[in-house]
């Protein structure tokens, strides 16, 4: 090989080393670029909101947006990668700007948060008196009228009168966020006749009430008690006059064949002489169906009832006194005579 080979081969030899060199800073300069694309993007927290039909790519481009990440392409990328790429469900992501790629992808190839809605039915409550909490909550408000005005949805309303009251739970509901009206009433239903259970039911039985009559029973005392102590007392009551055929004579039964709310009872206008399906007054036994939404402790207290006074007779009157006690007797007597004493 002459000199001037020699020297052609070193000059190739480092042309090609210097041009080895470049490719490699510049993989190296890729892979830092590429690989900071995948850091995080350090922006604020941020719940996505994944609704029916969005796409990969927009979701990609929104969290861009919102600087959760860097590159929507790299997101893209790693879910693709992954295999996650079609795993979007809808509802929300609670995302972070502290958070790579891999990690925002982890979390939306993960399960969503569904938006809900908490409804607090109190105890006690009429029908006509829950659309107005349904509808803050953002439900339509005909459409929960029409269906708590459904009997058919309780299989022990259904046919026996014309909407579900006493038959909706009272309780605190998480419903979803675009549930139906009578979806959400249904499940209300549901949550009630969770309450039935054989063992409650053959109780009742026991006691010679059905289903619906413990349930029109546990709705007086509801309305009577003034606390959870309380109910058991009248309840054992209200079934020693049941079995006597002694009329129960219950407040809440006149003021709701009425319409009227408890306090607007006016004996001088004849309300207590009002005949009304539902008045314990002028007939005897049950009223024609609850007259309220009764909870669990007025339904349990009519399976343990104390239908016994302390000296072994039988609890037949009651008397809410202004100082906030009880007062039960055997006789009418001694239920007048506490009525003068404490009223």
């Amino acid at each position: 090989m002459t000199r001037l080979q020699g020297g052609r081969t070193a000059l190739w030899v480092k042309l090609l080393l210097g041009l080895v060199i470049l490719l490699l800073l510049a993989a190296a300069g890729a892979f830092v670029y590429l690989r900071g694309l995948t850091q995080p993007a350090g922006g604020s927290p941020y719940t996505l909101e994944v609704e029916p039909g969005d796409s990969l790519p927009a979701v990609a481009r929104e969290l861009q947006d919102k600087g959760i990440v860097k590159n929507a392409d790299a997101l893209r990328f790693v879910m693709r990668q992954n295999g996650t790429a079609g795993s979007l469900k809808e509802g929300l992501y609670d995302l972070r700007g502290d958070m790579t790629v891999y990690q925002v992808a982890e979390m939306l190839a993960g399960p969503a948060r569904i938006p809900t809605v908490n409804v607090t039915v109190p105890e006690g409550w009429r029908i006509r008196d829950i659309p107005p909490v349904f509808e803050k909550a953002g439900f339509d408000r005909a459409g929960i009228e029409a269906a708590l005005n459904d009997a058919s949805l309780s299989q022990y309303a259904r046919g026996e009168q014309e909407n579900l009251e006493g038959f909706v739970f009272p309780a605190t509901y998480e419903f979803r966020v675009g549930e139906t009206p009578a979806d959400a009433v249904r499940e209300m239903v549901a949550r009630m006749e969770q309450e039935f259970t054989p063992e409650n039911v053959r109780e009742a039985g026991a006691l010679g009430l059905s289903v619906r009559d413990w349930v029109i029973l546990g709705s007086m005392v509801q309305a009577e008690a003034a606390n959870n102590a309380e109910m058991p007392i009248i309840a054992g009551v209200f079934l020693n006059r049941l079995r006597d055929g002694i009329a129960l004579g219950s407040d809440p039964t006149v003021a709701y064949g009425l319409g009227k709310n408890l306090p607007e009872l006016d004996r001088s206008a004849g309300d207590f002489t009002k005949d009304t399906p539902y008045s314990t007054y002028t007939r005897q036994g049950l009223p024609a169906g609850p007259i309220n939404n009764p909870g669990q402790p007025a339904l349990l207290s009519v399976l343990n009832a104390e239908r016994k006074l302390p000296d072994g007779r039988d609890a037949l009157y009651f008397l809410h006194a202004p100082d906030g006690k009880i007062y039960v007797n055997h006789t009418y007597a001694e239920h007048l005579r506490d009525n003068a004493t404490y009223r």
